[in-house]
Order: structure tokens, then sequence, then C-alpha cells
């Protein structure tokens, strides 16, 4: 063999090893000795490094310290958020036109320092192309210069936290900072020692481009505390996160009870399912995975399921291209242990190893592995190490596929291979993902919306739906901030002490009607047997409503999983059952506005036109139903994008105490016109509107189940909702202290949290398209799909 450095390129193609490599990473280096390699903060538009500071080192993926960065204190926390409120005012006055001139030059100065930009990136976490983070920003600042004309009525949030993880990419940070700034907010960057030189960087180029000082400080500590105390400075307006869920987590509980929008990205660690059904052309799409696995994208844990009928071509085409392949790195020496422990686990479980050769006893490179015939339940399939391992898992027909790779909650991203189309379209549609790749692998855009579904988070990046998590109504008024109080977790919600009604005891010359509610299209009494009393304002007993609690809860969701699917797949009928479900309301008006003003002591004049808005209001969602899925995105490669809404599943929504009838109704029909199936807890105080609507569903044609009405104390509702796993987003009017449980203990799911204290009842009577359109947002998720052409 010739010696390296004379080497020429008929030896490397004959040989198949890797070329000679430049050594070192100079500009990176060169970038790191500017700063002595002592990384500081990035406050006011400029870098400071006070000198009495705690550091952390920054490792390589060798384990070496490369540098060191500083770790905030409050000081420092201060500083930053009083310089982000001011930075707000200056970014956010600049005209949409200045401040897409500002990105567009950021987007030259990362062309510029491009070679420095991608050696950061390598130097530190999983590769980002520097192309790639250009199209990013080029992106983002064509929707700075559109903002008021595509997206009126719509104001920036404010003051906007980005936490990262150490485990989060570079580009995944660029995605929540600069869809934010694009949008007129102001952003502090909270990240770990490890990704502190790519966001010190970050903020260095935006300083260079002319970003407004203040518009974007960074802060770096050691752990996610740092960023509980930056939303504890009552200067946030929303938080967003990108990296690992134990991390995520943690920071819900730590933020819960600031009132502060919380939107998780726990992206890392996330599983990508590929399907080869036997209709594929199986050469291409195991060169696809392979390719994808084991050499380029290192960001997703890839899965692969096979049709039974070329199963055994497929694992004949596997050992022949995996034959001579090396061992390659792993992000870090630490992933060793977890590659080694899922190895042995899949093994025991009878899975077949096949490995171009015996990895090394240590170290942080490990050889390309398949394990074939692993079990679903296998910890490598569920819930692969982050390592060069493909799972491979056999089905027989398009169901059983389609059921096993939604198996894991950690699915964020799917790859379907055939040539059937008709089959392409119904596994598009089946698969539980975000982002679905038809015959190809990891195709990466910026206009492309990525959903987080089940354990992978839950919020929408990328697109022109990623755009609205850092923006609100206009005519919506901010939530202000609350302290957190003082919450017992274990207690809330637990039942009250029932209540014995004593014979004699109530007037019987004005008996009080005893109502049910509804659940699975039945009317029922509560599980429990108890009834709780309705009073006026005036303490004169009204009626008795039932008193449910979880198991009421329980079967209004079994009975919403069973009929929801086909709801969701018919928009043509359900905009006829909300069209019925109007004329049947608009039938008993007359009796529900006497019980609106009965219940809530308006005048009968204003109770009327309640009820006529409210038939308005399900007129305009019946007309959205079969409007606004989506559309084709414009992409630089070849293909095409199709961006589509599709319903979250089960709603649960804890109604507020102003305009019960028509809170109820617009957003009952927010959720069940986009698919959904809701559950309906109203108002404790004010439920006989509720109770007394319930005459108007069973009236119409709504299929029973999509809607359910429970009445009865709204904590434990409130917890029975939250600890049941099938709910999929909760809708919150109620105490802070509520919203601050609900905070704690689901943090994954969709919240949309509005503390009581903030609640006026103008929402609902306002006619303005952007408080519709939250509503409706609320009720969708986003799957992309991407097709190729060539």
């Amino acid at each position: 063999m010739a010696d390296s450095r004379t080497r020429k390129v008929r030896d490397i193609f004959d040989s198949m090893e890797s070329g000679p490599t430049s050594s070192g990473r100079p500009a990176a280096q060169a970038w790191l000795q500017s700063h002595s390699g002592s990384l500081g903060l990035f406050i006011d538009g400029s870098s400071v490094c006070p000198s009495d500071r705690q550091t952390a080192s920054a490792l390589d993926s060798s384990g070496e310290s490369v540098c060191s960065a500083l770790c905030a204190v409050d000081e420092d926390v201060s500083a930053c958020v009083s310089s982000s409120a001011g930075g707000f005012k200056a970014w956010a006055a600049l005209s949409c036109h200045r401040r897409a001139q500002v990105l567009r030059r950021l987007a030259a100065a990362v062309q510029k320092h491009s070679q420095c930009v991608s050696e950061v990136c390598d130097l530190f976490q999983p590769p980002s192309s520097p192309a790639a983070l250009v199209r990013l920003v080029q992106y983002h600042a064509g929707w700075a210069q559109l903002r008021d004309l595509s997206i009126p009525d719509w104001s920036p949030r404010g003051v906007v936290a980005v936490v990262v993880s150490d485990d989060a990419s570079v580009y995944c940070m660029w995605l929540k900072v600069l869809p934010a700034l694009a949008m007129g907010n102001s952003v502090v960057l909270v990240s770990g020692p490890q990704m502190a030189p790519p966001s010190l960087l970050l903020a260095e180029l935006c300083a260079e481009a002319g970003l407004p000082a203040g518009a974007l400080n960074v802060l770096s500590g050691s752990d996610v505390s740092l960023a509980g105390k930056v939303v504890a400075s009552t200067g946030i307006s929303f938080l967003t996160y990108c990296g690992n869920k134990q991390d995520g987590e943690a920071l819900c509980r730590q933020t819960a009870g600031w009132c502060v929008p919380v939107a998780l990205s726990t992206s890392p660690g996330s599983v990508c399912p590929v399907i080869i059904f036997e209709s594929a052309d199986i050469d291409s799409a195991l060169d696809s995975v392979m390719e994808a696995a084991f050499k380029k994208n290192r960001e997703y844990q890839w899965v692969l399921y096979v049709q039974e009928s070329v199963l055994d071509g497929a694992i004949a085409r596997l050992k022949v291209r995996m034959a001579g392949m090396k061992a390659v790195p792993l992000l870090c020496e630490a992933d060793r242990a977890l590659v080694d422990e899922a190895v042995q686990e899949a093994h025991r479980q009878g899975a077949t190893l096949i490995q171009p050769c015996p990895p090394a006893p240590s170290g942080a490179l490990y050889p390309p592995t398949v394990l074939s015939g692993v079990a679903p339940s296998c910890q490598a399939v569920v819930s692969p190490a982050p390592g060069p391992i493909l799972p491979l898992m056999s089905f027989r027909g398009s169901g059983e596929g389609i059921t096993l790779a939604n198996h894991s909650p950690f699915v964020q991203a799917a790859s379907v291979w055939t040539e059937d189309l008709t089959l392409s379209l119904e596994s598009v549609k089946s698969l539980c993902a975000g982002t679905v790749w038809l015959n190809s692998l990891a195709v990466m855009d910026p206009s492309l919306s990525l959903s987080g579904l089940k354990e992978v988070g839950n919020c929408t990046d990328g697109g022109r739906e990623g755009l609205y998590q850092f923006l609100r109504p206009s005519a919506s008024p901010p939530l202000r901030c609350f302290r957190p109080s003082q919450v017992d977790y274990a207690t809330f919600g637990a039942p009250s002490p029932m209540v014995a009604f004593v014979p004699g005891g109530s007037d019987s010359s004005s008996p009080a009607r005893v109502y049910q509610h509804l659940v699975g299209g039945r009317q029922s009494k509560a599980e429990s047997g108890c009834s709780k009393a309705v009073r006026s304002a005036g303490g004169a007993l009204l009626a008795h409503c039932p008193d449910g609690g979880p198991k009421d809860v329980r079967n209004a969701v079994e009975a919403a999983i069973k009929v929801q699917p086909s709801w969701a797949r018919s928009p043509s009928a359900r905009v006829q059952s909300l069209y019925s479900l109007a004329g049947s309301l608009e039938k008993k008006s007359r009796e529900l506005a006497a019980s609106v003003q009965t219940q809530t002591g308006v005048s009968l004049e204003e109770a009327e036109q309640e009820v006529e808005l409210s038939v308005s209001r399900l007129c305009e969602w019946a007309a959205r139903c079969d409007k606004e899925r989506g559309g084709v995105q414009s992409l630089p490669q070849s293909g095409s994008s199709y961006s589509t809404a599709e319903p979250i599943g089960v709603v649960g929504v804890v109604l507020p105490d102003s305009k019960p009838l028509l809170s109820l109704v617009s957003l009952l029909g927010a959720a069940v016109a986009m698919g959904n199936a809701a559950i309906m807890m109203p108002s404790e105080k004010n439920p006989l509107p509720a109770l007394e609507f319930i005459q108007v569903l069973l009236a119409a044609d709504l299929p029973g189940g999509v809607v359910s009405i429970i009445t009865g104390a709204r904590d434990q509702l409130t917890k029975a909702l939250a600890n049941h796993s099938v709910i999929q987003a909760i809708w919150y009017w109620g105490s802070k202290e509520g919203c601050q449980f609900l905070q704690s203990s689901s943090p994954l799911r969709r919240l949309w949290l509005h503390p009581e204290e903030q609640e006026n009842g103008e929402r609902w009577t306002r006619p303005d398209a952007s408080l519709l359109e939250e509503m409706w947002r609320q009720a969708v998720v986003w799957k992309s799909l991407w097709i190729p052409t060539a």
C-alpha cells in the first residue's frame, strides 16, 4: 500500500478507505483562541466575561476539554432580561423590511465565515452544514419581510427564552432562534456548556449583521436551573426548548406556575421507522437506509421494517453492502456503554447480529450493526441507543407494518418505500409522525413543518406553521406573569367530602330540576351516584347536576377513541353535522337564553345576544371544516412537499365561568370541526347552560362520543384529564393553581392555559379573525410529506 502522503485517487478508490484529511480545525481554533479559550456571556450586544464566575468545560467527541464556558448567576440573568426588554423595543420598532435586511446580512455573514461555523459545529455537536444554516436564515428573512402582509392581526410575544440542552443540534437551535427574531421578538438564548460555543458564535454573527443590542442575548450554565431563573425574572413572554426529554420535563416542573407558555421539542434520540414494502425498489431503499443510518444522518435513530415476502433478499443485500465497512465514530465515548447494552439485550432476546467486523473492546468506534429479527418490545426498537445500530423487523401486511412503526412513542419522522401510489398515501396518513418521506430519507428544509407528537414534543417548528408559536393575536392582551403558588400535587383534585341531602330540607313548592351529563352519546348520572347543588348568585337553589369524576372521564375517552377516527375522515360529514347542530341550537334559543339569564344574572336581551352569537359561531366552524387544510411548499430540491393539518385526537376542555354558552360553543366547534373528539368540563359555577345544551346535541346528528359533557368539581376533573394518556391536548380556563398543576404533571401535552384572573369574557364576543384562527391552530397538528421527482 502506498504511503498516505503519496496515495493516488485510484488507490483510495480501490481500497475504499477514507482519503487523507486535514489535521485540526484551524478556523475554530483561531476563534476559540480569540476568546483565550474561555467563553463568556453575550449581553447587550457584546461579550462579557466577569472574572468571579464559575466555569464548565466544553468537551469534544473524544471527551477532551476544548474550552471553558462561564456559568451565569442571578446578576447576569437580571442584566440579560433587562437588556432583552430594551432590545425588543428597538427590534420591534423596525419595519419588516429593515428586520429582513438584518437577517439577509446574517446569511451573508454565515457564508463569509462558513469554515468557522462548520468547524465549531463539528467540534461540539453532530455536523450542521453551513449551507443548510444559510438556507435557514434566508428563509426566515423572507418571512420577516412578509410578516405584516401575510400574517396580519398578529403581534410578537415580546422576550422569548430559547433553551437548548447539550445534546441538541445547532440546526435545531437556529430553528428556534431565527423565527423568533423574524417575527420581531427579542431572544434570550440559554445553553449548556457544550452548546455555549455555537451559541456565542451565532450571537457574534448577528451583531456583525447589525442586530440591535439586546435583541439576542446568550447565557450559559451547567444545568436547566439557569433557564428557570430566567423565567422567574418575570420578563419572559414565551419559553421554547429543544433537547432531551428528561431536561425538558424538569424545566416544565421548574417553571410551572409562572403562567409562561412552554413549547418542547424533545427531538434528540427520536426514532425514524423506515418501512420497505414488497412493491419498493429494494436496492435504492437499502442504499439510502445504510447511508442515513451509518454515514450521513445520526440525529435520528433508525428502525427498519421489511415486508416478509422480500425479507431474505433484503438481508442478503445488506450483508453484501456491509462487507468491508469499517467502524464509525460515536458522538462521544459515553455512548459506548449504551450501545453495548442495547446490542447485548437484543442478542439475548433472539436477534441476529450482522456486523462487518467485531467491535473493539472499548473506545468511541463501533462497527455498523444490523439487529435482525429483534423483538418489537426490545429497547433497541422503542428507544434505540445513539450509535450505528439498525434494528430490523419483518411484517406481513401493510396494516401490521404501520402498527409496528407507530409502536415507539418517540417517532418524529418516518420513511415509506413503495411504488404503489395508493399504498403510499394510505401509509402516510396512518403514520403517527410529523414528517414522512416517500421513497427518500432525511430530506430537511426550513419550509417543512416539524410537529412533535406523543413523547417527541408539543410544538411545531419550521414552515409558516412554526411562526405562530412566536406570535399572539393582536386583539388578545399578553398574559401577565404570576408567581408560583404552594400546590400540593399529591392532593390536588382530591374528591371533596360528600354532603348528605336531608329530607324535608328543601323548598317543596319549587322542586329543583335534576340534570344528567352526556357521556358516549347518552345522558347518564355520575358514576359516583352523587349530585351537586347549583345555586344562583343570591343563594337560591336552581338545580342538581351530576358530580362527575375519573370514571366518567374514562368512559368518555373510551367512547371518543371509538368514534374519532371515522369522524376525522369525512370533512363533508362534519360540515353537515355542525350545521345541524346550529339549527338545533336556534330552535331551542328561547330555553337556552332563559338558562343563561337564570344562571348568570344578565338581562334577557344580553342572554339572547349570547345565544344568537353562539349560532353564528357554530356556522363559522361548520364553514371551516373543509377549508385551510395546508398546501404545497416550494423547496430548493427536486420534488414536491405537502403540508397538511390533521386532528390532534381527543381534546379535554375545561371551560371558563364567563359566557358559559358562547365559550362552550366556540371551543367545541373549534375542536370537532377539525376532526377531534372533545370532552367538555363546564364551568363549576355556571353549568346549567351547558347541561341545557345537551338537548341540542342529542337533537343534532353528531355521532355519539364525539362530544361528552361532564360536570363536577373543576380540580378533580382537571386531574382526571391530566392522568389519562390518550388525551393529547388540554385547553384550560381556571385557577392559576390548576395551570401550575397541568404544567408540572403534563409537560408533553399540548396545553392551552388561561388563568381565570385574566379572563373577562371579551374574547368570546369579539369578532376578530385572529382569535378564531388561534383556536383553530390549537386544534390541529401538522404533517409534512416529501415526494421526490428525480
